[in-house]
């Protein structure tokens, strides 16, 4: 529906007969700078090279304006914006939104927000990611490197990337053995 990529997903994965809520793998925080999201990354098996590919997930959906609220308003708390953003952005960001807005909903990759593809890269390029996870990926060698080379491509090097990285994902943390249970109807146990 979204034009993405397609990627085999393996069958038969065992579930635990419990759920902890600690136990999961957070997704990274939207105000991680580079150094925390290699480290979230590299302690769940996934590389450097993983980070930049899984953040151009945010090629679809959307956030509130409350995420972005202390980059555009108070960003070190003396009323500044944050510096990584592109300047001649911010006052269209806050125009929608304002600095105690909780429902204004804000497309993560503007222009094609509905169209997996690789525009996402170019919107990190140019300063206007909205999450500084988004900015941070422009503080590293690796991950810059990645964000400018998929600015210029058309897609078929990220879909590949995307595919690849979304099936290592999918491996962290597999149970085997005895652990756990296959589960007839995955949002219950057996």
């Amino acid at each position: 529906m979204i034009k993405g990529p397609y990627w085999p997903v393996p069958l038969g994965r065992r579930d635990g007969r419990v759920s902890i809520a600690s136990e999961s793998f957070t997704l990274p925080a939207p105000f991680a700078n580079i150094t925390q999201l290699k480290a979230q990354f590299l302690s769940k098996g996934l590389s450097v090279n993983d980070l930049a590919v899984l953040s151009g997930g945010h090629t679809v959906g959307i956030s509130h304006c409350s995420t972005i609220a202390t980059r555009l308003y108070n960003f070190t708390g003396k009323g500044d914006t944050d510096p990584s953003l592109d300047p001649r952005y911010v006052p269209q960001l806050k125009r929608i939104c304002f600095p105690t807005d909780k429902t204004t909903l804000l497309a993560m990759d503007p222009g094609s927000s509905k169209s997996f593809d690789e525009d996402y890269y170019n919107v990190v390029l140019k300063r206007r990611g909205l999450f500084q996870s988004n900015a941070a990926l422009l503080n590293d060698k690796t991950t810059y490197a990645y964000v400018k080379l998929q600015a210029k491509s058309h897609g078929y090097i990220f879909f590949k990337d995307f595919q690849a990285s979304m099936v290592k994902m999918g491996q962290i943390g597999v149970l085997t053995g005895k652990a756990g249970e296959i589960r007839r109807h995955c949002a219950l146990i057996n």
